[in-house]
């Protein structure tokens, strides 16, 4: 093993290369959801805190976790609160987490808490997962379709182009596109890819900017396919979270506050936010949420009914189990129109160039017969 000093002696390739070799990946949901309910199970249980995570500790594979895990298993066996020691690895543990840990360290109910967590962590992972699938399926199709057609144009045309110039005669109007697209991509071939590298990249620096971040996120909720699946997505997401936080004692205007920092969508958490300035005023939780179409009448009326009975988690909770089966209905029936969709679109593209480059061929027989 080589030791502190021994690296600072080390040139500055060798350096480098140590780096290299003991790169840890991050910290994944589902390894952080295990954790969670296996120090709930522990604390459930009557282990100390401190053996618990030392236990946890030591059975973590992920070196960059375990390497979290002593630290705050440290701090804690020197005086610290499990919330306190869990904020200083924020890379790892977000501020939804150390709250929620914090109002089960301050109410004593930890373990009732950490369980908590583990099932939101879970349901909200499982969510990610199918919406993931769902979107990144026709880009794969999008981007397969493109690398064909860039194949195409760049090694198979200009087989057929070698074999029509022997003709001398004029082309037909698709196979001139054909081919004439070929001579610009294989004479730019370069600058194509770099446009197209530079789109992208341009692309993800310009939604960095809040204004553009802002619109970008407003109108991908009105797509007419994908949009209706992002707001339920998003509503799902917001009442689970808001649910499991207000359920685990944190104050309504702290849980707000939290759920606009983990709202992916720029746009829902400026929402959140003017809702909970309303209701830092004195309206009730509702009210604000009518002002906006995203959030349908019938989330409106299930939080207002909640918020008169006093039981409000449990409602939010029910409105994130309903739309998270009505996410789990719109991936299936997306996926079961797209993947007919998608493969017609690739073999209409790949059919289409052939028959493009074919044409010259069958007008020539057609002459000699």
């Amino acid at each position: 093993m080589v030791t502190k000093n021994k690296v600072e002696t080390l040139p500055v390739k060798e350096k480098w290369i140590l780096k290299l070799l003991s790169f840890r990946r991050g910290v994944d949901v589902k390894e952080l959801a295990v954790v969670t309910r296996q120090l709930a199970t522990m604390i459930d249980a009557g282990l100390p805190l401190v053996q618990s995570l030392q236990i946890l500790a030591e059975q973590q594979r992920n070196k960059r976790f375990a390497k979290a895990l002593w630290d705050v298993k440290n701090r804690v066996e020197a005086g610290s609160t499990l919330n306190e020691a869990l904020g200083r690895h924020k890379e790892i543990f977000e501020p939804l987490y150390t709250n929620l840990v914090s109002a089960g360290e301050s109410a004593g109910v930890l373990d009732v808490v950490l369980n908590r967590l583990a099932t939101y962590m879970e349901k909200a992972h499982a969510l990610k997962k199918k919406v993931k699938g769902a979107l990144s399926y026709p880009l794969v199709i999008l981007g397969v379709t493109v690398g064909v057609v860039i194949v195409i144009l760049t090694f198979v045309i200009p087989k057929f182009e070698a074999v029509y110039g022997e003709f001398k005669q004029a082309l037909p109007a698709p196979t001139a596109f054909f081919v004439r697209a070929s001579e610009i991509v294989r004479g730019n071939l370069l600058l194509v890819l770099l446009v197209m590298t530079g789109f992208m990249v341009g692309g993800r620096f310009a939604l960095k900017v809040p204004k553009i971040r802002y619109q970008f996120d407003r109108y991908i909720l009105k797509l007419p396919v994908f949009g209706p699946l992002l707001v339920k997505v998003s509503i799902a997401r917001f009442s689970r979270t808001l649910g499991t936080l207000m359920s685990s004692g944190v104050p309504i205007l702290d849980a707000l506050g939290i759920c606009s920092r983990s709202a992916s969508n720029s746009f829902l958490e400026k929402i959140i936010m003017e809702a909970r300035s309303d209701i830092s005023q004195g309206k009730t939780i509702a009210e604000p949420f009518q002002k906006h179409k995203v959030f349908p009448a019938m989330v409106v009326q299930m939080i207002s009914v909640g918020e008169s009975t006093g039981k409000l988690d449990q409602m939010l909770n029910k409105i994130a189990d309903f739309f998270e089966e009505e996410v789990d209905t719109t991936v299936a029936t997306l996926t079961s129109l797209l993947e007919p969709i998608m493969i017609v679109v690739l073999g209409g593209v790949v059919t289409g160039t052939l028959i493009a480059m074919y044409l010259p061929i069958f007008k020539i027989a057609g002459v000699l017969m």
